[in-house]
């Protein structure tokens, strides 16, 4: 029978005081947690499964509890994600959520929180990429990755290749503001694999870089050696990364 393996990690790095980040895969959720070793599990193809990260934003207050929150709605919601107007609709519920915890009783400490998000949602025939903010989504192909969402961020300088602000994030501002989510349905095969990660990741390693390991190794390996790759370069920013493949093996 088809099914879909998930290899998941996340990880503070190395100058940051806790982790921020949050991910999901099905109903199983990792929140502000420490994983050195990557964690697998296997689902059946069919019923959706929605597999995404989301990163707290740095600079506003707790971001570990806007990206949790948003992870757990999205494991709630995950089995009616159907097509394209369900994920728009979750991704509305969340940034509302996340204002209207920001807003609750425990006043200052939360208002301003936010958190990106980026996934995918594995149906029995086609998957469909989504996010709001700049963590990304990747098709692993033989020649390389190939980014399938789209970074809400300005554009770069001539010579720049990352930059910390976002034009659009769940949450993050004192007033309510609506999001535009980007969803976009690919079709679906066994041996698709797609990575999904915070910019925890991908600032610090290129993505030449990340193309290489995820060819020379399998999956738990990669998920390990890619996480090497960021602390190598300094572990600036938590690092939450999943790869998720489609397999009738």
């Amino acid at each position: 029978m088809p099914h879909v393996v998930v290899t998941a990690l996340s990880h503070p790095g190395l100058l940051r005081d806790r982790n921020e980040d949050s991910l999901v895969a099905g109903p199983w959720t990792l929140c502000a947690t420490v994983t050195e070793n990557p964690q697998t599990l296997v689902f059946p193809l069919g019923t959706p499964l929605a597999v995404a990260v989301a990163d707290g934003l740095g600079g506003h207050p707790r971001g570990d509890v806007a990206s949790a929150l948003v992870v757990r709605r999205i494991a709630s919601l995950g089995p009616v994600l159907t097509d394209e107007g369900a994920v728009r609709d979750a991704l509305d519920a969340c940034n509302h959520a996340v204002y209207q915890a920001a807003g609750g009783d425990e006043g200052e400490e939360l208002a301003g929180m936010g958190t990106t998000i980026a996934g995918v949602v594995v149906g029995p025939d086609e998957l469909l990429v989504f996010n709001v903010g700049d963590s990304r989504v990747f098709a692993v192909e033989d020649d390389g990755l190939r980014q399938v969402s789209v970074d809400d961020s300005p554009p770069l300088a001539p010579g720049q290749r990352t930059t910390s602000v976002v034009t659009q994030c769940l949450g993050g501002s004192p007033d309510f503001r609506p999001v535009r989510p980007h969803v976009t349905a690919f079709p679906l095969a066994p041996g698709d694999r797609y990575l999904v990660c915070t910019d925890g990741l991908t600032d610090p390693v290129p993505e030449e870089a990340l193309g290489e390991i995820l060819r020379e190794h399998d999956d738990a390996r990669a998920a390990f050696e890619l996480w090497k790759a960021a602390i190598a370069e300094g572990g600036p920013d938590n690092i939450t990364l999943t790869l998720v493949r489609v397999s009738d093996e």
